[in-house]
């Protein structure tokens, strides 16, 4: 570029906090978990749940949740259920569960 060239700023939305369409069957029909995610869930929640067991917990609370309660940030889903005190991340793409967090109480 020469000297004294301008550059015109275009503006885009950010999406960060993006309404976007979940189909939460298509979720429930793909989700997915690796290996290492199991002993994740375990270590933040501080129990001992079997394989079996957090599938069965995660599929649940899933199923149970208003979609509109889930919020898509980046490339991520995020499901919160405040009664369980638990949230859910889930890759967007893949549907693999990232992560469970235990929330504070509100």
């Amino acid at each position: 570029m020469q000297d004294g060239a301008r550059h015109q700023l275009v503006h885009r939305p950010v999406k960060s906090n993006y309404k976007m369409n979940i189909d939460k069957t298509e979720i429930l029909n793909r989700i997915c978990y690796s290996e290492l995610v199991y002993k994740r869930i375990n270590r933040k929640l501080a129990s001992k749940y079997s394989k079996p067991e957090i599938e069965k917990m995660i599929f649940g609370i899933i199923q149970e949740m208003q979609k509109m309660l889930f919020q898509k940030i980046g490339k991520n889903i995020y499901v919160t259920n405040a009664e369980k005190h638990i949230k859910i991340t889930i890759n967007q793409n893949t549907h693999r569960i990232i992560t469970v967090d235990r929330i504070a109480e509100i």
